[in-house]
């Protein structure tokens, strides 16, 4: 059998922890041939490929980004007009034409549901789940996740130091467009005076108030923003208004937007970070490079059955397997009580 490898969306750490294990198990357990595909969707949709053996994954295990590149390319954008044919018919005969009998595709929502509908025209697709938002409803937990966290806690810590010398409001941006999965949980873990989530829009003046009662206990406040997070007063400030081949926005700009607010109605100095695509790059926690290749394992494993149309997912401890179309249903958002934790800590 020869099986296709991709990785889509937006880079994540730990994605070559899949790829390298997709390969080594289908390799020297099942005598599976690979070939990978360049740049997500683009690499099927223009016959891209580089191969893809037991050699070209020695070594990547712990190095961030993939080593197949990715892209937002959107093949169901791509319909078929005079003389031409869809972005789905063009995949299709590229598969046929280079012998590929699988697809084993990486992504988030997005390149998940490009892998639903091509596996509704006939293809045989096995998907595995990745976003550093942990915002997919399937799977407890995504790999990416703990190491975006982790590096956000580390800068929330690092500011705390800063807006003490020079007794500061600081804003820490981090990502997050419709789940404040990352701002919740390194919010807590480094100890942010205010969380703001997309789940729950916020009020300035309250989030004024937190700043203005930090102070008086002679601390500088820490806010952190998810970038999909919007103020309840106005509408929400984005840096881009363009988007991109999925329809999304591209977001930023809340956390300077607040900032601006803050000094405004305070009065205090408030400087604004944005980690941006600093949580996604870089090396990959253990955490997520154990969970990443045991997704990869047991995604190859689902191409030797036969059980296409399927992802696999982290419920508890265990790694299951669960329709694709269940996969890419609904978004998992912060629930109220959850956040209701976290305001425990506010002020």
């Amino acid at each position: 059998m020869r099986v296709g490898v991709l990785t889509g969306g937006g880079d994540c750490p730990g994605l070559n922890a899949v790829i390298r294990a997709v390969v080594r198990r289908g390799t020297e357990e099942f005598g599976y041939e690979f070939v990978g595909f360049r740049d997500g969707w683009r690499g099927p949709l223009e016959g891209d490929t580089v191969p893809l053996d037991v050699q070209a994954v020695r070594g990547i295990l712990p190095r961030g980004g993939t080593i197949l590149g990715s892209s937002r390319t959107n093949p169901l954008a791509e319909s078929a007009s005079q003389g031409s044919r869809s972005g789905v018919e063009r995949i299709k005969d590229n598969l046929s034409g280079l012998g590929v009998d699988a697809l084993v595709v990486t992504g988030g929502e997005d390149t998940l549901g490009v892998a639903t509908r091509l596996h509704g025209e006939g293809l045989q697709v096995v998907g595995v789940p990745k976003t550093i938002d942990n915002d997919l409803g399937a799977t407890d937990y995504t790999f990416g996740f703990d190491t975006a966290v982790n590096i956000a806690m580390e800068a929330i810590d690092r500011l705390h130091t800063t807006a003490e010398s020079h007794h500061r409001a600081l804003i820490c941006e981090v990502m997050g467009r419709h789940a404040g999965w990352i701002a919740l949980h390194a919010g807590l873990a480094g100890g942010a005076n205010v969380i703001l989530i997309p789940e729950k829009p916020f009020s300035i003046e309250k989030v004024c108030a937190y700043v203005e009662h930090r102070f008086q206990t002679r601390y500088a406040p820490i806010v952190v923003v998810a970038e999909g997070a919007t103020p309840q007063e106005e509408d929400v400030q984005v840096a881009d208004q363009r988007l991109d081949a999925f329809g999304h926005v591209r977001l930023g700009g809340i956390g300077q937007t607040l900032a601006d607010e803050i000094e405004k109605r305070t009065g205090k100095e408030a400087r604004c970070t944005v980690l941006g695509h600093v949580q996604r790059g870089g090396t990959p926690t253990a955490y997520d490079r154990v969970l990443a290749t045991r997704f990869g394992i047991h995604a190859i494993g689902a191409v030797h059955d036969g059980d296409f149309g399927t992802m696999v997912a982290l419920r508890g401890t265990d790694i299951v397997r669960v329709p694709l179309a269940e996969a890419t249903r609904e978004l998992k958002t912060v629930p109220p009580e959850r956040y209701a934790e976290a305001e425990v800590f506010f002020g």
